[in-house]
């Protein structure tokens, strides 16, 4: 077979769909500030509060509760951070988990400089935590829960729905815990509405949903305040102030639209590619571990481990023959440590480091999947020779 390119890293970032281009493009020459009195600040502010509309539309929310962001990792800090920072007379406490992004670990670690206690739950086998984990953890004190939809590395999907219900149980002051989840990962491949959920804030990212780059949004309940981390500006109710990323926002809003509309079609197809790939892997492939559950899983995430290698070398090697892939979340690719997901998963170092992470997308194609197949195992096999590492992949 010829050598192809084929991108299997949309999880770090989908390719900007050229509808969602075709929309930025309209408004790349607009005149005016969208807080500005006049007719051209006008046309900017309606397009800015119909997108607004079309992002509370998907998710089952009121435009109010829709704040747009710099994308996931500003909306994930704004979650944690201005909450704990509200609230903090409220209590100290926060749960989460070992296997979240770093945008929500790393606002966590900044929160403990600052006085509060959080308990971190170990996820299980396959990466995901359970209700009964979380109400175990509740204290008097806790004000915080949050807890990822699907896992942007390994693509566990989390029982947020049922954890939600089980916070309601247990709120007091009809408020608290807060309960936060990052969707980032599972617009467009699962319905994400936030009745069902039983959720008081969420995270959008525009970049996973073939939308442009930095810019994001958060849903919060419109009961629930937040203390802004950005002072200059009266944008976005005073919680983050600054002129508006306009284009951003016009490609959200039709990004988000596109994904809901054509979820149904999209997802089977992604999934049957998903499968083609897990297994022809395990038949080709000895000493090679799945990582995150087999079926509850995103429908477009192949996470695997292969053992006695480096999954950095391996990459470089893919690279080399025109796969693009990752070993893990792209805002950790400049580290050569193994995933802290995989991690804690239980796994050995060794076993981690070997980790290689495939995300399909809109462009894949069976013909890249037999690709990937036809390339991968003698990769693999050249790297294992000159390795020192031999893992007894019985242990696990």
């Amino acid at each position: 077979m010829d050598m192809r390119e084929v991108y299997v890293d949309h999880a770090a970032a989908a390719p900007i769909d050229t509808r969602v281009a075709a929309n930025m493009q309209e408004f790349l020459g607009a005149a005016g500030n969208p807080s500005s009195f006049h007719t051209k600040g006008k046309v900017l502010r309606d397009a800015i509060d119909a997108v607004r509309a079309q992002v509370a539309s998907v998710i089952g929310a009121r435009p109010d509760e829709v704040i747009f962001t710099s994308g996931g990792t500003e909306s994930d800090n704004l979650a944690i951070l201005g909450t704990a920072r509200q609230y903090a007379e409220k209590g100290k406490h926060i749960i989460s988990v070992k296997s979240e992004h770093e945008a929500v670990l790393e606002a966590l670690n900044q929160l403990e400089k600052e006085g509060f206690e959080v308990t971190l739950l170990d996820p299980d086998a396959f990466g995901a935590v359970s209700a009964d984990q979380v109400i175990a953890a509740l204290r008097d004190n806790t004000i915080l829960v949050s807890v990822m939809l699907a896992n942007n590395e390994i693509g566990t999907i989390n029982p947020i729905a049922e954890i939600g219900r089980a916070l309601n149980s247990n709120k007091r002051e009809n408020l608290f815990p807060l309960f936060h989840t990052d969707a980032c990962q599972a617009i467009g491949s699962m319905e994400v509405n936030i009745d069902a959920l039983h959720v008081d804030m969420l995270t959008l990212n525009a970049a996973k949903i073939y939308g442009p780059k930095g810019i994001g949004a958060l849903y919060t309940h419109r009961g629930v305040k937040l203390k802004s981390l950005q002072y200059g500006g009266s944008q976005e109710k005073r919680i983050r102030p600054g002129t508006e990323n306009l284009l951003g926002i016009i490609g959200l809003g039709e990004a988000i639209r596109l994904a809901e509309e054509e979820r149904e079609a999209y997802v089977p197809r992604v999934t049957a590619l998903r499968d083609k790939l897990i297994a022809g892997i395990q038949e080709r492939i000895p000493k090679v571990r799945l990582n995150g559950h087999r079926e509850n899983r995103l429908p477009n995430n192949v996470n695997i481990s292969f053992m006695d290698i480096e999954g950095e070398a391996l990459l470089l090697y893919l690279d080399a023959a025109g796969i693009y892939a990752s070993t893990g979340s792209a805002c950790t690719s400049a580290s050569l440590d193994p995933s802290h997901v995989i991690l804690s998963l239980g796994v050995p170092y060794e076993v981690a480091h070997g980790s290689i992470r495939f995300s399909l997308g809109r462009s894949t194609t069976e013909e890249d999947i037999d690709y990937i197949l036809e390339q991968l195992p003698p990769l693999v096999e050249k790297l294992r020779k000159i390795s020192p590492v031999n893992v007894d992949e019985r242990h696990f």
